[in-house]
């Protein structure tokens, strides 16, 4: 739960608004007083070097970690009020670093599981499969739709296993994109990719925040897609923030210079 000392107040049009959102492990100070926003339909890049606090913070936005202090709003909403199983419903999506793909099943049965989440079908009437046909009828539709919109159609049928790394990016994008998010939360999504590769990612977050009205929170470690693609960038070390601001204005801190490069600031 948000703690109630902490100043809650969003910005007006910030759709994730984070408040001093401090954790600790142990004796460690994973995030100390992190504050940021982030705007509807913007893509916000989170940098900074390892250890610095990104994955932390990610994880407290996707309710896998409880801060202490603080405060993370969704839409004017106290999302460290809602489990972790209940943020999809919210309209929040995720990719992962370490792809989380079913290998044996195919890409649009990848896809499927994707939408689970948006189902009008209750449990009960599930067992009873009742409306389960017409249901799964849209769900497959919708997700093939989507493997056409990231360029996998002709690879609807085929099993994940065996397929490029890039592929299945992409493939675990359509993925989230399943479940109807309003806001996607993206982990590291360049790791692993060929410069190439790196390159056509960015094309293609661009390309879906566009066609689908999304905001994007990116963990990234590949600098140079963050800064072409971001909307803003909020840079992190040692758990505080250390500047924030267009790529533009980030790129030129002294801080993050020194953050990165081991410099005198």
């Amino acid at each position: 739960m948000g703690d109630p000392g902490s100043d809650v107040t969003a910005p007006v049009g910030a759709l994730l608004s984070v408040r001093d959102v401090t954790v600790r492990f142990g004796g460690i100070v994973a995030l100390d007083g992190l504050t940021f926003d982030i705007a509807p339909g913007h893509i916000c890049g989170l940098i900074g070097p390892n250890g610095a606090g990104k994955t932390t913070m990610f994880n407290v936005v996707s309710r896998i970690y409880q801060p202490e202090f603080g405060s993370v709003r969704f839409d004017g909403q106290e999302l460290l009020d809602v489990p972790a199983h209940g943020i999809a419903r919210l309209g929040i999506a995720r990719t992962f670093q370490n792809l989380a793909l079913f290998p044996t099943m195919t890409l649009l049965e990848n896809v499927m599981v994707g939408a689970h989440s948006q189902g009008s079908v209750g449990f009960t009437r599930a067992m009873l499969r009742i409306g389960v046909a017409r249901e799964d009828r849209r769900i497959r539709h919708e997700a093939g739709e989507l493997l056409v919109e990231l360029g996998l159609g002709p690879l609807a049928h085929r099993p994940a296993a065996g397929l490029p790394f890039g592929t299945l990016k992409r493939l675990e994008i359509a993925r989230a994109l399943a479940a109807k998010p309003r806001f996607l939360l993206m982990d590291e999504p360049a790791a692993g990719l060929t410069h190439g590769e790196v390159d056509e990612l960015g094309d293609t977050i661009v390309a879906v925040r566009e066609r689908f009205g999304l905001s994007v929170l990116l963990v990234e470690h590949h600098m140079a897609m963050v800064m072409r693609i971001s909307d803003r960038v909020v840079a992190m070390d040692f758990g505080r923030k250390i500047a924030e601001g267009t790529p533009e204005v980030v790129r030129a801190d002294r801080g993050v210079i020194a953050a990165y490069l081991g410099a005198s600031a």
